[in-house]
């Protein structure tokens, strides 16, 4: 049997893993770049709001608010659902999520994440430049609407708070909503334009343009299976299509799969999926929208992708393959049209994939204790566009031998004992 050999394995071509294989690839490295199909940007990475997140230091925490809880817990809010079945497996998990969501944890996990925030919108604009894709990142940041006074002065407080860690939003009364969004309509409270944060008005070809840029610049792209994954006196080997692929490092960014991999290797890390939807829609007439737009008191945001207007959902607790159950676009589809002029749907069915997440909503990276030469790159929640390309470098730091730009340690999988 003939053997590929290479000096890292990346497995996982979503943003995650290109973007890894990118760094590692700049460091002077022989990168393999392994994935379950045939074209990067196929799963999680395709379906998202599209925004780098420049502006969200402070993670999706689980809510303190009593109200808040119970009205998920009816399973009627349109921003969250979940599956009876699945809630067993996931009480643990909860638990954990919970109770790092104390004011003190969200403060901890914020300013771990915050170095990596910080300069995740730099990362990906040098990766565009050289991709050659400036078409792909427009600079208009995100409208947050409210359409009570208690959402948002929540939120002004939040903006606040965020203002001491150098994040700029600017309140919006009702005149300067119809100003940068003429064709929304409703009785809104107000809003905050964050400026700052990015957008991709197609996230699956942003990550497709990066594994080009990996390939041009002599990177190797296969479909293999990631699961075959065993250690041997070579290093690391996973079945390839024409033999073994065998280097002497291997990078796990297999996002909500990643489990597949690690766990058979003895690893117990406590992730979880939330599930998200998103379908495109025409716009109707000449309507045009200029912002992604969050309805924050429905749970659904509006972005203005290549292929029409895209509704994405909140997260639903399920279990990662169960049947898809899109109920949220369903409660939340009419209220959209009411906001926007939207038309006709452009697919047949939603889209539906999974977010991979910690319970302290802080991704993975670095090595892996027990195996020499493997390594750990995934869990980033909802921030995987986002913070893929600045995690790339955080990892080629650590498999390089460099002084990290931050320290690691808030991401070291050792963190869950």
């Amino acid at each position: 049997m003939t053997e590929l050999k290479a000096d890292v394995l990346v497995l996982g071509a979503g943003m995650v893993g290109v973007s890894a294989a990118l760094h590692l690839q700049a460091r002077g490295r022989n990168v393999v770049l392994v994935d379950r199909n045939e074209r990067a940007g196929e799963e999680t990475s395709y379906g998202n709001a599209g925004l780098i997140e420049c502006a969200s230091v402070f993670p999706y925490m689980f809510p303190r608010d009593a109200g808040q809880i119970l009205k998920y817990a009816m399973n009627r809010s349109p921003d969250v659902h979940y599956h009876l079945d699945a809630l067993p497996g996931f009480l643990p998990w909860m638990v954990r999520y919970f109770l790092n969501s104390s004011p003190q944890g969200s403060l901890r996990s914020a300013l771990a994440a915050l170095p990596l925030i910080q300069r995740s919108l730099q990362e990906h604009q040098a990766l565009i430049e050289e991709a050659g894709v400036p078409e792909l990142l427009r600079r208009t940041g995100w409208i947050k609407l409210f359409r009570s006074e208690k959402t948002m002065e929540k939120s002004l407080g939040e903006l606040a708070r965020d203002r001491d860690y150098g994040i700029e939003g600017h309140v919006l009364n009702a005149a300067a909503i119809a100003d940068k969004e003429p064709n929304l309509s409703g009785d809104f409270a107000g809003a905050i334009h964050w400026p700052t944060p990015g957008f991709i008005p197609d996230p699956g070809a942003l990550a497709k343009a990066y594994a080009k840029l990996f390939i041009r610049k002599g990177g190797r792209f296969l479909a293999a299976d990631a699961r075959t994954l065993t250690q041997g006196d070579g290093g690391w080997r996973v079945a390839g299509p024409g033999g073994a692929l065998v280097a002497r490092d291997a990078v796990v960014a297999l996002g909500p799969w990643s489990d597949e991999v690690y766990r058979p290797l003895g690893y117990a890390i406590p992730m979880m999926t939330k599930r998200g939807y998103h379908i495109h829609l025409s716009p109707s007439g000449n309507a045009v929208l200029h912002h992604p737009v969050l309805d924050t008191d429905n749970g659904y945001l509006l972005a203005p992708m290549n292929r029409g207007i895209r509704l994405t959902t909140g997260a639903e607790f399920a279990r990662r393959d169960a049947p898809a159950t899109p109920v949220q676009v369903e409660r939340t589809l009419p209220i959209a049209r009411k906001m926007f002029p939207l038309g006709e749907q452009i697919e047949p069915k939603p889209w539906m994939g999974s977010r991979p997440c910690l319970p302290d909503m802080l991704p993975v990276i670095g090595r892996a204790p027990r195996h020499k030469g493997l390594w750990f790159d995934f869990g980033h929640q909802h921030h995987g566009l986002t913070l893929g390309p600045v995690s790339g470098r955080l990892l080629a730091d650590m498999v390089t031998g460099v002084t990290p730009f931050t320290d690691p340690s808030s991401f070291a999988v050792e963190r869950f004992g």
